[in-house]
């Protein structure tokens, strides 16, 4: 289920819009899935119902024992005595249905909230920019997508109905209370603030104990999740032992920080216990002294004596949900936190609209560039080229010279600091970067494979493409050999970063997928480099059919593929130093002879 735009942009602008909502949701986070909650108000109001139902039934009880104490049990009221048991009954049944009903709609709320959530994290996170990737660790995000999510949902799916429940018990407890006797009353409210200060004070600490605790959990979660992802160089290097020690160090500082918060929520359940009943067991005494003065029924002193227990044990059992609670409330903070990013890279308020059909011209205008996490440092320094309407355009360097960066601000997963890229005439500034990026096709350089089967994993070029054009695709990428060796053919599901596959397979895969998205302009980013003589051969006649239709950008190391292009850029230190053919450039005799010469005469 796709998460409700308006409670995502709500919450969210609690956040992004008023800086000291920043340093309140410290304090009150778990406010912030209120619009969540607004969602299902109709299952809310009815829990809400069913929850004071459930406390009205417990608190008719003590009403009941103090008629049967103070009528005695004597012959001659047995029939009374009857039917008081049998209204006991009745109350009962109704408690039990009230009390189902409410830990159903609460439950499943809480549930509904939770997947609500996630489903509204994840959407974020994934459109969230290069830059934001570029930083932030893979496990520790994973671990506040899951671990996090599911604290959120123990809280919101028992915890608050356990304190919703038991606050309004505390509620109509003191009440009849003060109704039963006003003077004991006033001994028991008195020494509410005694007991309510400590549990503030303890829950506070709690809190902030679990929030360090989750985030050491988070901190050893990224790094198991970046060595079994690379379990195989992980072995290659003998680097077991060390990554063991290092990991068994991280969750040792886990279980030491979640061992601490434990301590402190152990520590106040005591406190609780002890100043909750020890309040109790005041003001009973104080209540059988008025008894044997004769200033109160024995009923009476029964009945007060119930709803104080009851009182007591509400407090007290909000004592311990509190902690839990608070633990929440970090999750929801960690969460919120997430939500609260902007995206670098957004559509503006009224984009502009790319011709029709597209045509994939490129241009870019004296384009500066640094990344964000190396802001010193110009990547591009004042790069100006253009790329006619299918025209092959070839761009080579040495490592490091910018190339990839082009291919990235053409993607527009970053924006120029300075200068302008422009798409078939228009600033990809000014258009939405969705539609634009559907008008490209990509091979990378490290071809990415998802564990999920062959005919999925090509069909991520255009999801609603049939079985017949993902075995085209796969035709034209001399993929369909190997595929058809599979067990279950196009159906056979690869393991994660398909593993199960070699270097040349998982490149065609990533070729066929750009083969179906028929895009305009395509990008070739060392399309052919992970394949042997005899695929690179074949893929490379695929590729130059593919080209023959649509503007192409290809970026290369190994120069032989680039001879038949109609341009090639030789890119140094971030500019182009050089433009022209293979033949005109191997004339000017410069960096790009030079770089010919030592490929060509090694090879």
């Amino acid at each position: 289920m796709t998460v409700p735009a308006a409670p995502l942009e709500a919450a969210t602008a609690v956040l992004a819009a008023d800086p000291a909502a920043k340093r309140r949701v410290k304090l009150r986070p778990l406010l912030l899935l209120l619009p969540y909650v607004a969602r299902y108000r109709g299952r809310a109001l009815a829990a809400l119902v069913a929850l004071i139902v459930a406390s009205l039934a417990t608190l008719a009880v003590p009403v009941a024992v103090r008629r049967m104490i103070d009528l005695g049990f004597s012959h001659e009221s047995t029939a009374l005595i009857g039917s008081y048991f049998t209204v006991m009954v009745v109350v009962a049944g109704v408690l039990a249905v009230a009390s189902a009903s409410r830990y159903y709609l609460v439950t499943t709320l809480g549930e509904r909230i939770v997947a609500d959530l996630r489903s509204g994290v994840f959407g974020h996170l994934i459109g969230l920019s290069s830059s934001f990737f570029d930083q932030a660790k893979t496990g520790e995000l994973v671990s506040r997508l899951t671990a996090d999510t599911t604290q959120i949902k123990s809280a919101v799916g028992a915890s608050v109905s356990v304190a919703l429940r038991n606050l309004v018990l505390f509620v109509g407890a003191a009440a009849m209370m003060v109704v039963t006797s006003p003077r004991l009353s006033l001994f028991v409210l008195g020494a509410i603030p005694i007991i309510v200060l400590p549990l503030v004070a303890f829950g506070r600490s709690v809190r902030a104990r679990s929030r360090f605790a989750q985030d050491t959990l988070a901190e050893a979660s990224a790094y198991a999740s970046e060595l079994i992802g690379a379990s195989r160089i992980l072995q290659a290097f003998t680097y077991e032992k060390l990554a063991s020690g290092r990991f068994s160090s991280a969750v040792e500082r886990a279980f030491t920080a979640a061992r601490d918060s434990i301590l402190m929520r152990a520590v106040l359940t005591a406190v609780a216990i002890f100043l909750v009943f020890g309040s109790v067991v005041l003001v009973l005494w104080v209540g059988a002294q008025d008894v044997m003065a004769g200033e109160m029924t024995p009923g009476r002193l029964g009945q007060f004596v119930l709803y104080a227990v009851f009182a007591a044990g509400a407090l007290g059992e909000l004592s311990q949900v509190w902690t839990e609670i608070s633990q929440a409330s970090g999750a929801a903070e960690r969460l919120f936190e997430i939500l609260a990013i902007k995206p670098a890279i957004e559509a503006p308020p009224q984009p502009v609209s790319l011709p029709a059909p597209a045509r994939g011209e490129v241009r870019f205008d004296d384009v500066r560039f640094a990344y964000p996490t190396r802001p010193e440092t110009n990547v591009l320094g004042g790069v100006s080229f253009g790329v006619r309407p299918g025209e092959k355009v070839a761009i080579v360097g040495p490592s490091g010279a910018g190339k990839s960066t082009i291919f990235h601000l053409i993607l527009r997963f970053y924006d120029p600091t300075q200068g302008r890229v422009t798409f078939d005439g228009v600033n990809i500034t000014d258009a939405d970067p969705r539609e634009l990026r559907r008008h490209i096709a990509l091979v990378p350089q490290d071809s990415v494979v998802f564990a999920a089967s062959v005919a999925e994993n090509i069909r991520f070029g255009r999801p609603d493409a049939t079985d017949a054009d993902v075995a085209r695709a796969a035709e034209l990428a001399h993929a369909s050999e190997f595929v058809r060796r599979l067990p279950q053919g196009f159906e056979t599901q690869l393991g994660e970063r398909g593993v199960t596959l070699s270097g040349g397979q998982r490149q065609r895969i990533s070729i066929a997928r750009a083969i179906l998205r028929d895009a305009p302009l395509l990008l070739l980013d060392e399309a052919t480099s992970s394949l042997d003589a005899e695929s690179e051969t074949l893929v490379q006649d695929a590729l130059e059919k593919l080209m023959a239709e649509r503007t192409t950008l290809v970026i290369a190391h190994r120069l032989a593929t680039v001879l038949s292009c109609d341009r090639i850029l030789v890119m140094e230190d971030g500019r182009i130093a050089e433009e022209g053919t293979h033949e005109s450039l191997i004339q000017a005799g410069g960096l790009y002879a030079r770089l010919a010469r030592l490929q060509f005469e090694t090879t």
